[in-house]
């Protein structure tokens, strides 16, 4: 099971980062982290760039790549002020019309102290537009903050608990499709 993870914030030293990389430490066995840490690079979505026929911009096609490669995705990003940060927003407005993302499984997660539930809600609303399958029982809108990380970024045992239980969801959720993509 590939996944692929975006952090929703371009800080270099993202609380939403670290939680993601110690979530690949409790993932169940077979599940396959891939980090994209490409949102920085992704030029702002234009309709003008993005027609039929035209060859994308390059990071614009790893992007795309990366999204298309992936079984399943988990998005843990920051609230900023009540809403999804611009640099993920683009990021997946350069998604709509290409359509990896389509019935692929998402989970969501953030760090923000907050909880983040105005950018989750938000982003969740965006991802369904754009037909994801995101899994809202197994998505988490407890605030994840930095101080629930130990040393070494590993996840204090009742945060890792959560977490885990949402990545068994989301094999569930991708084991399901490999079962409906076999029978």
């Amino acid at each position: 099971m590939k996944v692929l993870t975006i952090a929703g914030s371009l800080r270099r030293d993202s609380s939403n980062t670290a939680l993601l990389r110690a979530a690949a430490s409790v993932a169940p066995p077979g599940m396959e982290f891939r980090f994209y840490e490409g949102l920085a690079r992704l030029p702002h979505f234009n309709p003008d760039m993005d027609g039929e026929g035209d060859v994308p911009p390059e990071p614009v096609r790893e992007w795309r790549t990366a999204a298309a490669a992936a079984d399943g995705v988990v998005i843990s990003s920051p609230e900023y002020a009540h809403g999804v940060p611009g640099s993920l927003k683009n990021a997946l407005d350069w998604l709509v019309s290409s359509g990896e993302l389509i019935d692929t499984p998402v989970i969501l997660l953030n760090a923000s102290p907050s909880g983040g539930s105005h950018a989750q809600a938000s982003l969740a609303e965006t991802l369904t537009m754009m037909s994801a399958r995101v899994l809202v029982e197994a998505s988490q809108t407890e605030p994840f903050l930095r101080r629930k990380l130990v040393p070494g970024d590993a996840l204090d045992p009742a945060t890792a608990a959560t977490v885990r239980a949402s990545l068994a969801a989301l094999a569930s959720a991708l084991n399901a499709v490999t079962t409906d993509r076999e029978g």
